[in-house]
């Protein structure tokens, strides 16, 4: 069942998706580094367990070439975890005095980096002031923030069974907040190019609602793809994929994937298969099909045709002559409907891979696109 009717979660901010959350980062971040007199207001991510939250920033961090830090403040049982340790000194003039050593974690370089406090609402009430009073002055007793560091946060909802500490509107004031939702587009670009299992993305695409579980989660999705990624015959090995389904998701995801494999959809045709096709007209032969059963296949066209997409964009080398011929010759297959047909030309050409441009060229699809613009 799904958990957000079961409970009144409370979360703060516009829901967005993670592609947004980095449009956002960005932002904050060329603010930080173009105006170096200024901190950036702490930016905190709400959101389920298991969506990616801390992922997303930390991803963004490496991309981006910024440093990273990241402290999980549930786990701290002291303040001194915090704000540092004690230590007796003797000063210049004889007298012992105590002074804060920082931890070891604390930034020390001049960044730009990001600070990440992940599941903030964790830490137990006194860690919490603690942090406050980080977000308010980016320092705290022992230890300062460097200048170009901005810290993000991330927190489960409030008004359902999390374990979080309630956080007051003192706490709240102090950062700008989003939500993050599971966007299942957003989700197959980011798989494409962390190499998941191309079976799980193409499950995920065709199954989409099955993303909302107690134990199903973006997380645990991954963490059951990756441990069946070396079965190259899932129908073969229906009784090892049902022991790693069960131990990682909910028990309707497990019959759905086992309904999955049996109706042969982990044997999608393969965005590789398409653009490297020497026969295309076997792979339309395939395509058909898959799609023009007893019942129009719309949901599986749509997967492949996202598949496709998302493969020629994050692919590292340009789409060479021959892919691009078999790329064309799928998108204008006649029983692609005109509305899919113009969302996939349009993602393509709007891209920045200048090779792509050339479909503004074919003059179904060129003007397809312009009377729509």
């Amino acid at each position: 069942m799904d958990k957000s009717k079961q409970f009144n979660f409370i979360t703060y901010g516009s829901k967005i998706s993670s592609l947004q959350i980095e449009e956002v980062l960005h932002h904050l971040m060329v603010k930080l580094i173009d105006e170096t007199e200024e901190r950036v207001t702490p930016f905190c991510i709400w959101g389920m367990h298991g969506i990616g939250k801390s992922d997303v920033v930390r991803e963004y961090a490496q991309k981006a070439g910024y440093e990273f830090i990241y402290i999980a403040p549930a786990q701290f049982e002291e303040m001194g975890d915090l704000t540092g340790m004690p230590k007796i000194e003797v000063g210049s003039d004889g007298q012992s005095v105590t002074r804060l050593i920082p931890p070891q974690w604390v930034p020390k370089t001049n960044g730009p980096g990001i600070f990440l406090i992940d599941d903030v609402n964790r830490a137990d009430d006194r860690i919490l002031r603690g942090i406050m009073q980080l977000l308010q002055n980016y320092e705290l007793v022992s230890w300062k923030l460097p200048a170009k560091w901005a810290i993000v946060l991330t927190a489960n909802p409030d008004g359902g069974d999390y374990s979080v500490t309630t956080m007051d509107d003192a706490m709240i004031t102090r950062m700008i907040h989003v939500t993050m939702e599971f966007d299942v587009k957003a989700w197959a670009k980011w798989a494409e190019q962390a190499h998941v299992d191309p079976r799980g993305i193409d499950f995920v695409l065709t199954y989409p609602e099955i993303v909302s579980g107690n134990r199903t989660t973006p997380r645990s999705l991954v963490q059951f793809f990756k441990s069946i990624a070396t079965i190259s015959d899932l129908k073969q090995r229906l009784d090892i994929v049902k022991i790693f389904a069960d131990g990682c998701l909910d028990t309707e995801t497990t019959i759905a994937f086992i309904n999955f494999i049996n109706m042969d959809l982990d044997k999608l045709v393969a965005p590789e298969e398409i653009l490297h096709a020497g026969e295309f007209k076997i792979i339309e032969g395939r395509i058909a099909a898959l799609v023009n059963g007893k019942t129009k296949r719309m949901d599986i066209l749509s997967v492949i045709m996202t598949r496709l997409t998302n493969h020629v964009l994050f692919a590292k080398n340009e789409v060479d002559a021959k892919s691009f011929e078999n790329l064309k010759r799928f998108i204008l297959l006649d029983f692609i409907p005109n509305d899919l047909r113009l969302a996939m030309a349009q993602e393509l050409v709007s891209s920045n891979k200048k090779e792509l441009k050339k479909l503004y060229t074919i003059p179904e699809i060129g003007k397809l696109i312009l009377t729509k613009m």
